[in-house]
């Protein structure tokens, strides 16, 4: 705030509230980094893999990440959401806190990928999550960081999911 002037024949300092415009600007991108840090604390991604020889479950956040794998089998496909919340559960973690699911679409196992979709698509309606799909060509070396990358560079497309069997 800043006094504006002085009245000098009433013997009164007058003070008008303003402040600068340049500080205007350094509060407003205060308030979006601010802002983003908070969005970037509270962003969990998980990423579901059913194409290989084992059902891939993996949480990842900023700075943790949590895996379970599980035999890619008939009797697996039959409870996968029972394993999903299962994992879920013991990582602490509710379905309402993830904010991406990624898939993967192939190609691979058909009835993993079928299961795997399914489930990924109620979760993502359900619960208004953003579902990515991404191909077993974009993991190098079973690397699922490296699908978060892509997701953060703009590669992987929302709500498209085109199964490769």
């Amino acid at each position: 705030m800043f006094v504006d002037g002085y009245l000098f024949s009433l013997n009164l300092w007058y003070i008008n509230e303003s402040v600068p415009k340049s500080s205007k600007y350094v509060l407003l991108l205060f308030a979006f980094a601010l802002e983003f840090m908070m969005i970037k604390i509270k962003m969990k991604n998980l990423i579901i893999d059913a194409a290989a020889d084992k059902i891939f479950f993996k949480i990842i956040t900023d700075d943790k990440s949590y895996t379970s794998e599980y035999p890619n089998s008939r009797e697996n496909f039959d409870k996968f959401s029972i394993l999903l919340y299962k994992f879920l559960n013991k990582n602490k973690t509710n379905i309402s806190e993830i904010n991406n699911i990624f898939i993967n679409q192939g190609p691979g196992k058909f009835s993993g990928i079928r299961a795997s979709i399914a489930v990924a698509k109620a979760l993502s309606i359900t619960n208004k999550l953003n579902l990515f799909g991404f191909n077993l060509n974009d993991l190098k070396d079973n690397n699922y960081v490296n699908i978060i990358d892509l997701y953060k560079k703009g590669r992987l497309t929302k709500n498209l999911i085109k199964p490769s069997y």
